[in-house]
């Protein structure tokens, strides 16, 4: 995927409980890269509804920008993860299922790149994105992953699997070495190892 020259709509998925950092890594590398390259990308959190949402052991409190019913048309959708146990708790959500996962499946059917993180990938493991694809997750989470999706092939050891269309990571942190990725993917090189040495992050 290439940008255009108008800025790519990148939607940032939050709900109760998520993590912090699956959410604040990957949000902050699109952050710098628009300072480095202006109106290369338009991000916003976006949820099912406008009211607060409470992250990981209601430690903060997050209001959503938007809510999916009038959010702009995401070009690149970004669903951070949470606890495995949460996770596991939200594919029985009748809730949730109806408005975020049948959301995203949605907007990815008519072209919105799906960009998992830690997992943000087993909260759509009873869907059939991933079929017969190559994807990551958590190390805890791996095994729960392969069992749901037995069509695809859940790869471990490595920081994130890059399917054109569908872009999955491993642990926390390895969403950060993601959307590295894709930033330097779309802007070239230069970009993501700025925005590496900016973070004084260098793995």
């Amino acid at each position: 995927m290439t940008t255009t020259n108008h800025p790519l709509n990148v939607a940032f998925i939050i709900f109760n409980q998520v993590e912090v950092l699956d959410l604040n890594g990957p949000l902050d590398v699109f952050v710098k890269a628009n300072i480095l390259h202006p109106n290369t990308y338009n991000h916003y959190l976006v949820a099912a509804t406008k009211d607060i949402v409470k992250t990981e052991s209601d430690t903060t409190h997050i209001l959503p920008q938007y809510s999916f019913a009038d959010c702009p048309t995401p070009d690149i959708i970004v669903l951070p993860g949470a606890n495995p146990d949460i996770v596991m708790n939200y594919l029985q959500d009748e809730s949730f299922q109806n408005t975020y996962t049948k959301w995203i499946v949605a907007q990815h059917s008519v072209g919105a790149m799906l960009f998992t993180v830690c997992t943000g990938s087993l909260l759509l493991s009873n869907t059939h994105l991933f079929d017969h694809l190559d994807i990551t997750t958590h190390f805890m989470a791996i095994e729960a992953l392969q069992q749901a999706i037995p069509t695809a092939k859940v790869i471990t050891g490595v920081r994130y699997v890059d399917q054109g269309n569908v872009l999955t990571t491993a642990g926390i942190t390895a969403g950060i070495d993601g959307a590295l990725y894709l930033v330097s993917k779309q802007l070239g090189e230069e970009i993501g190892k700025t925005i590496s040495q900016l973070f004084e992050y260098n793995k």
